[in-house]
């Protein structure tokens, strides 16, 4: 018999977190699981990554709070009547409550991540809702050693009861390119043109602006021929535009959107960046290091245990644009040391971090709870 999970999550939109589902959904025994997806707010692309057509349920609940979320998420599970419900984030919290309404036996809740709102994870009442709703809940999950410690030590949640799994990444779907002019000028960028880019939502957490503050910085210093790349769709699109444009920087800054070509940009692109003030685990790094890129990112969250300081990348504080220029300039004085960071990542990520390993570790949690022991 199939084990039936329902996926809670706010959308899905681009972003690491959806990526990581579509990527458990796509990997797991399709013999043994059967998946249904609930959006708290709305479906997105990335549900055209999905390798088999599930279904979804979309509750378009918005920026507002909906009191009557719980019942409505309720009322889908008594529906479709699954074994175990799996919400991820404060954002699907909500389906805690859905789920126990519903008198589902077995209910996960993953943290995979720092919302804009509480980027340190020190608002007392979401601390004190999970803290409540624990007794509901069979296992958390956190993707980072960061986030299981602050489930055990801040929350106080049992620390047998938590679980840490990090996100995997495809090694054949993300992989360096046969020849980076080539891979360039197929996307219609200059063959010597030196790249950068990141890769995600639109949010005020990633803080685009600093990354925009140091290429300003950047490109005055090396005048040669360079372009910032941004993809992604988010609410901030409109206003990051203009933060470009009072820079003078919207020449080289290229907004490409929402795009299923993803690894193809990865394979043209130089230096990997993600400026945010909080992370889980960043599928985006993860995607960058295999695609043989060095990352420079911010020393937050679990974005440490993925970048290997002067190894496979750069750490810098959170906001410091200064910093972050200087390392841009570094790696394009010393290309010699760029190709050498982005090798050192490729081997990093198909050693520690493949979907193999990711997919094993969620069958067993999923196995665990029809266990004698359960």
């Amino acid at each position: 018999m199939k084990i039936k999970i329902l996926h809670i999550l706010h959308s899905l939109q681009i972003g690491g977190l959806e990526n990581g589902v579509v990527n458990l959904i796509n990997n797991l025994n399709d013999g043994r699981f059967k998946h249904v997806i609930c959006c708290v707010d709305s479906s997105g692309p990335m549900a055209e990554r999905l390798k088999t057509p599930i279904e979804i349920f979309s509750l378009q609940k918005g920026d507002r709070r909906d009191y009557l979320l719980p019942f409505k998420i309720a009322k889908i599970i008594k529906k479709i009547r699954p074994d175990i419900v799996h919400t991820r984030n404060w954002a699907a919290i909500d389906g805690v409550v859905g789920a126990r309404l519903a008198g589902v036996k077995f209910i996960i809740h993953g943290e995979h991540g720092r919302e804009a709102t509480d980027p340190t994870g020190a608002n007392n009442l979401r601390k004190r809702v999970r803290k409540g709703l624990n007794p509901w809940i069979t296992k958390f999950i956190a993707v980072s050693a960061e986030l299981r410690n602050w489930l055990v030590y801040d929350i106080g949640i049992n620390e047998q009861k938590v679980v840490q799994i990090i996100n995997g990444v495809d090694t054949e779907q993300f992989k360096p390119p046969e020849e980076k002019q080539e891979a360039k000028k197929k996307l219609g960028f200059k063959p010597n043109s030196f790249i950068i880019a990141i890769v995600g939502r639109l949010d005020p957490v990633k803080d685009h602006e600093t990354l925009f503050k140091a290429f300003k910085i950047f490109s005055e210093n090396n005048p040669e021929s360079a372009n910032l790349v941004i993809l992604g769709t988010g609410h901030l699109e409109d206003r990051l535009k203009t933060v470009v444009k009072e820079l003078d920087i919207s020449e080289e800054v290229i907004f490409i959107g929402g795009t299923d070509r993803v690894p193809e940009f990865y394979r043209c692109v130089d230096v990997y960046v993600l400026p945010s003030i909080a992370e889980g685990v960043s599928n985006t790094i993860l995607e960058a290091m295999a695609s043989g890129l060095p990352v420079i990112t911010t020393r937050v969250g679990g974005s440490t245990e993925l970048v290997e300081d002067g190894k496979t990348g750069f750490l810098f504080t959170p906001r410091d644009y200064t910093g972050l220029a200087n390392m841009l300039s570094f790696y394009f004085n010393n290309p010699s040391i760029l190709k050498e960071h982005g090798f050192n990542g490729r081997r990093r990520t198909e050693e520690r971090f493949s979907v193999a390993k990711m997919v094993r570790e969620y069958e067993r949690i999923y196995e665990s709870c029809f266990s004698p022991m359960s």
